[in-house]
């Protein structure tokens, strides 16, 4: 990466010039938006949906476009959250929808399909002797948070700094810079209190404030690949959790919400060689319906089960939810794990080729404007971000607040705008099975594009 005075840009210049181009290309989302802000606090059901100046609205999508009400088609890099490892609608999932509808969409009792998705969990994620499922990551995580406490009889959880785990309240803190202020009006303080942040990839750091707190520690959660930021953990750190984490007796948490069944096809603990006692999955695991899951070791699981008659404060009540096992995502979730696990070597193989791939050459493409750059990510996973004149990477939250994040938005505006690909601003991206050589190279070319648009308005 080259080494340069750091450029000054006009970003306002920057942002108007592409925002004029986004309005006059999408006017009926724009009145759209008018209306839905009207009636839906911000004009949306999830924060990370909306985006300056108003997002789109998707009429309908396939494969790895989608299509807005104006008519705009957009390469997507988003995909549903980065969901759908197989693309928007793929043939093998509406086919077996097709036959389930009629056989009913919410038993409310066990089902036979959820047995299916279980066992197929099981045989695939290393750590999963226990499955139980419901419907959304953030619920996930508080289960695991209860299981991990009712396990070990303790109270303290470690998380990282700029974690994210949904928006269940107990670790709905040290999401964002500063990370020690609270992050929404509503929350308890109290809550907070029961939650200690470690500094991600610092390993001296993280070592320290674990032994500090060994004697009330029930566990450490962390995401392998932590969204924000789209910053892989190295090796080393997570052997040093899982190595702590069984010298103080506490329970080493995964949140595979996004790197289950993405990473490789058993997630994280695949790719890294390292078992965690409790795991959470979701996303991919739907198949593009809602569905997540806690699993983990079988001592620990056996707390949440409800035919062992234990006194109250010695199990952990897992309710799921009254749409867990939904039929549907029971159904969509096993063809698509099913199709991952008889083709995981072309699926996967092609995936990290082609995320090396889109990491190397965009890289390449601001070097050569002289501008200074690194795409993080790991496998299929991506995130762009601009460095300091003192960086040469990015590896932990703390370099992240440090990078130039001005420059983010117009990037991934100007792509949307004018180019046709759809990156959700400051989000993880991520490639699917449908995406081709030709998506790449497209996505290249535009960022070259980019970059001569950036150097343009120095």
């Amino acid at each position: 990466m080259m080494t340069t005075e750091k450029p000054v840009y006009d970003i306002s210049k920057l942002l108007s010039k592409i925002e004029s181009t986004y309005r006059s290309r999408t006017p009926k989302s724009g009145a759209l938006y008018k209306v839905a802000r009207s009636l839906m606090p911000g004009g949306v059901s999830h924060n990370a949906r909306f985006f300056t100046p108003y997002p789109f609205f998707e009429k309908r999508a396939r494969g790895q476009h989608l299509w807005d009400i104006d008519g705009n088609r957009y390469t997507d890099y988003w995909m549903g959250h980065t969901a759908l490892i197989l693309g928007h609608s793929p043939a093998i999932v509406r086919a077996e929808l097709r036959k389930q509808i009629p056989n009913g969409l919410l038993p409310g009792t066990a089902s036979e399909n959820s047995f299916g998705l279980a066992r197929l969990v099981s045989e695939i994620v290393p750590c999963a002797e226990g499955v139980r499922f419901c419907t959304t990551g953030a619920e996930a995580t508080m289960y695991a948070v209860r299981l991990a406490r009712a396990f070990t009889r303790r109270n303290q959880i470690i998380k990282m700094a700029g974690g994210w785990h949904g928006f269940n309240s107990s670790l709905t803190y040290g999401v964002h810079a500063p990370f020690e202020a609270s992050e929404s009006a509503g929350l308890i303080p109290e809550e907070k209190e029961r939650v200690k942040l470690a500094p991600f990839n610092k390993i001296d750091e993280t070592t320290n404030l674990i032994m500090d707190n060994a004697k009330d520690l029930a566990g450490v959660i962390v995401e392998p690949v932590m969204g924000g930021g789209v910053l892989p953990a190295d090796k080393k750190y997570l052997q040093t959790l899982r190595n702590l984490c069984s010298e103080v007796g506490a329970v080493l948490i995964f949140d595979e919400v996004i790197t289950g069944f993405r990473l490789a096809l058993g997630g994280a603990q695949e790719y890294y060689g390292i078992n965690p006692d409790l795991c959470t999955l979701g996303k991919i695991m739907g198949g593009g319906l809602p569905s997540s899951a806690i699993v983990g070791k079988k001592e620990i699981m056996i707390l949440a089960d409800p035919s062992v008659n234990r006194p109250k404060d010695e199990r952990a009540w897992i309710g799921g939810g009254t749409f867990s096992e939904h039929a549907l995502a029971m159904c969509s979730g096993r063809v698509t794990l099913e199709y991952l696990k008889k083709n995981r070597k072309s699926v996967y193989g092609s995936l990290e080729r082609e995320g090396d791939e889109v990491r190397r050459s965009l890289n390449k493409e601001f070097e050569k404007r002289g501008i200074r750059s690194t795409t993080t990510g790991a496998t299929s996973l991506f995130g762009t971000h601009f460095l300091s004149d003192h960086q040469n990477e990015i590896s932990s939250q703390e370099a992240l607040i440090e990078s130039r994040r001005e420059l983010e938005l117009p990037y991934f505006l100007y792509l949307m705008a004018i180019k046709g690909i759809f990156i959700l601003p400051g989000h993880i991206s991520a490639i699917s099975a449908v995406h081709t050589k030709f998506d790449i190279s497209q996505l290249v070319r535009a960022t070259g594009d980019f970059a001569d648009f950036l150097v343009e308005t120095q």
